[in-house]
């Protein structure tokens, strides 16, 4: 099954700054506002190298500029490899969460051998985006991130030990987040680890581009010649604990756009499947949509001050999508594409994959916003998707519709780095 490694981690040193403002969020949720603030903080910060500006040629100046920071001591690897254990902290809708992740380096195997399980489709162009900048750096700038599973509790004792170790950086950022950063280095504790991981499988939550880009360039370099000797067999991950009860996932909401949803008509061409009650307050869905987790349910908008909330029947229960595992047809995602996206408003998976009439929010304010302003004709609330239906996807060999679920918070990039 998995095999760990500990690693020579590329650190930025002293010389670059506050650490905190020179780590970065994940490249893809990072707006052109966000970007720019990062850079004015501090010239240093990692965004510069994770998602470089320009034209074609920006790739090979973000390893023009990976080599200059290295020849500054603004970056450095350390000499002695170890586990990092990596723990967040913070609050959602009052509540405080923690989660403890092991940083470190993880074979790279084929999706085939059922070792690494996705559970979500990718895009070409984010992978062709993230292959130009591995060739051009040979780094994995940010991890990631991955479950598995610990009946044993043998990864649970050795981090609960761990915690207890002297703190190499922490920082709160800007969204209340707390980061702290420790490193395993005792080579009994990380032989340890890594007999431990000998039998699990590795669920990714987060970085299926990531990880299907290294395994291409893997077999890229493996076809070439690798004329700069790296060693391209490992990614960087960082492995949660599937049954730690700091793991939080957020639902994605749906926004339909120029579309013409008519309301009555849309309820009763999805009265087949679906029980409709009025709400008379959008700001209740949430709550009421908390109390239906056991359903498919959905909170349908299309503006004022009220709701619709879609229950679905045992027909839609039953629900069967042809060459599709049975775990993936009893998803919310699933259901709510299949018989209302597609069914009802005729929007095609091709149509879904390319967003020409469907965007996406976290935010559910945003999503009511949406349709009140005009950008949108229509929303759907929904719950979010559990940890263990993600489990249950990935291992029956499936994969869940993009935008399915939404990990938080996310890993900071920066803290870590991978040079080959």
């Amino acid at each position: 099954m998995a095999t760990i490694k500990p690693i020579r981690a590329m650190r930025y040193t002293e010389k670059a700054g506050e650490l905190s403002t020179c780590v970065c969020p994940p490249y893809d949720i990072v707006s052109d506002g966000e970007y720019n603030a990062l850079c004015a903080e501090n010239p240093h910060n990692l965004i510069r190298l994770e998602l470089p500006k320009g034209g074609e040629e920006r790739y090979n100046a973000a390893g023009d500029l990976l080599n200059q920071w290295l020849t500054e001591g603004i970056l450095a690897k350390e000499e002695q490899p170890g586990i990092y254990l990596y723990r967040e902290t913070f609050t959602v809708e009052g509540k405080t969460y923690s989660f403890d992740g092991l940083v470190c380096l993880v074979e790279l195997v084929p999706f085939a051998e059922r070792v690494v399980l996705p559970h979500e489709e990718t895009l070409s162009k984010a992978k062709t985006d993230r292959f130009n900048l591995m060739c051009a750096t040979g780094c994995n700038f940010s991890s990631v991130y991955s479950l598995y599973r610990d009946k044993e509790g043998t990864v649970r004792e050795i981090v609960k030990t761990s915690e207890a170790l002297p703190v190499l950086a922490e920082f709160t950022d800007g969204e209340g987040v707390t980061h702290t950063l420790r490193k395993i280095s005792e080579e009994s504790t990380v032989t340890r680890l890594v007999n431990a991981f000998a039998d699990k499988q590795l669920f990714i939550a987060d970085g299926h581009h990531r990880y299907e880009t290294a395994l291409n360039f893997k077999n890229h370099l493996a076809a070439g010649g690798n004329p700069n000797g790296w060693e391209a067999d490992s990614i960087l991950m960082t492995l949660v604990d599937l049954e730690d009860d700091g793991l939080v996932v957020l639902p994605t909401h749906r926004l339909i756009r120029d579309l013409p949803v008519d309301k009555a008509d849309f309820l009763a061409k999805a009265s087949t499947y679906f029980t409709a009650t009025e709400y008379p307050d959008v700001t209740s869905a949430k709550e009421v949509l908390d109390t239906c987790k056991d359903k498919h349910a959905f909170g349908l908008y299309t503006g004022g001050e009220g709701f619709t909330l879609l229950v679905g029947n045992e027909q839609a229960d039953a629900l069967f999508v042809e060459g599709r595992s049975a775990a993936y047809a009893d998803l919310d995602v699933t259901v709510l594409h299949t018989l209302l996206l597609e069914g009802v408003l005729g929007i095609d998976r091709e149509n879904m994959a390319k967003q020409i009439n469907l965007r996406y929010t976290r935010d559910e304010k945003e999503a009511v916003e949406s349709v009140r302003s005009g950008e949108s004709t229509a929303a759907f609330l929904l719950n979010a998707t559990s940890v263990e239906e993600i489990r249950a996807v990935a291992e029956a060999g499936d994969k869940m519709p993009q935008k399915s679920t939404y990990f938080y918070p996310k890993l900071k990039t920066g803290l870590v780095m991978n040079k080959m």
